[in-house]
């Protein structure tokens, strides 16, 4: 017998899952998510959400409540009669009215490996901490921020030049399928829960554009992953000369030149931090260098980094900042 679901996510990550559950025959009586936001080159066209469009294509009914603090809102959302309510990086905190209000409360699809990484950017801040590993979990959820006990775990390997962008959509389809299974058990009276271990819990914040320049100064393996953990968006920069003005550089992509490792400060590295070291834009850090590999001018395209110095003419021994 299929599961009463509402379902609550916003951005694309969670379309997978919808999508999923949808194919799984469960009967998704509503969908939640955040209210369409100005965006386009003026930021005046209205745009609704991923998961708002992919309702659309679905025929669900969406709801867009600036917040569920209210009774009205509350009331609606326990109208719903729903079994459960699967949450999936949906944006809004949900009150204890909306987590008890479904007959079996509220699943939680989170993007780490709890209880690391708890909070708004587990796969940004896996990257930018240089973990190995990750995955994604379904929880229980709580009023604790993502502190609700464990009942599925997928583990994902993260390469060494992996994107926060590449690992992003690695997990989608893992989300789906760990919640499809979960849901599959919830029915069958087999979804058992185990209590987060407070031991090694870690808050992933949301990530701020003030910490997005590049600081040449550390170590090459810190500046490698600040750059793949913010890529594509919002995108690690820096600057570069051109003509005496300088102008932003996004890094889209980097990988570690050779024997640039953390603990190394090779030859690679024997420029003061920022230097272009070759024709193969390799940058001097505080110890080791990294080589971009990708990156983006203001207003242009994603271009190589062979391309870029082509169209520069950044020489060796030229500085980025």
């Amino acid at each position: 017998m299929a599961l009463r679901v509402v379902f609550m996510g916003t951005p694309d990550f969670p379309v997978p899952t919808l999508r999923a559950l949808s194919e799984a025959g469960h009967e998704i009586v509503a969908v939640y998510t955040q209210p369409p936001r100005a965006a386009g080159r003026r930021g005046l066209e209205l745009t609704a959400s991923p998961v708002h469009r992919e309702a659309g294509r679905l025929g669900i009914p969406v709801f867009t409540p600036l917040s569920l603090k209210g009774m009205d809102e509350q009331e609606a959302f326990r109208a719903l009669n729903a079994d459960v309510a699967v949450v999936v990086a949906y944006g809004l905190l949900l009150p204890r009215a909306i987590l008890d209000a479904p007959r079996f409360g509220c699943l939680n699809g989170h993007a780490s490996l709890l209880p690391r990484w708890r909070g708004a950017a587990p796969i940004q801040r896996a990257i930018m901490a240089g973990d190995t590993e990750t995955g994604v979990m379904v929880m229980r959820m709580e009023e604790g921020l993502d502190t609700g006990p464990v009942a599925l775990t997928h583990s994902t390997e993260i390469g060494a030049d992996m994107t926060a962008g590449e690992l992003h959509d690695a997990l989608m389809p893992a989300c789906a399928a760990l919640m499809v299974e979960a849901l599959a058990k919830l029915e069958a009276g087999t979804l058992g829960f185990t209590p987060q271990p407070e031991d090694g819990a870690l808050y992933a914040r949301k990530i701020d554009k003030a910490e997005t320049r590049v600081d040449w100064s550390r170590p090459a393996q810190e500046v490698h992953n600040h750059i793949r953990g913010l890529s594509p968006f919002p995108g690690a920069w820096c600057e570069f000369g051109t003509g005496g003005k300088p102008e932003r550089l996004k890094l889209l992509r980097s990988t570690l030149a050779k024997g640039a490792g953390a603990n190394s400060g090779g030859a690679a590295g024997s420029g003061g931090p920022g230097t272009v070291l070759d024709d193969e834009l390799t940058i001097a850090c505080g110890t080791g260098a990294v080589r971009l590999v990708e990156v983006q001018r203001a207003g242009s395209r994603a271009v190589s980094a062979s391309e870029f110095v082509r169209g520069s003419r950044l020489a060796a021994g030229a500085k980025l900042s």
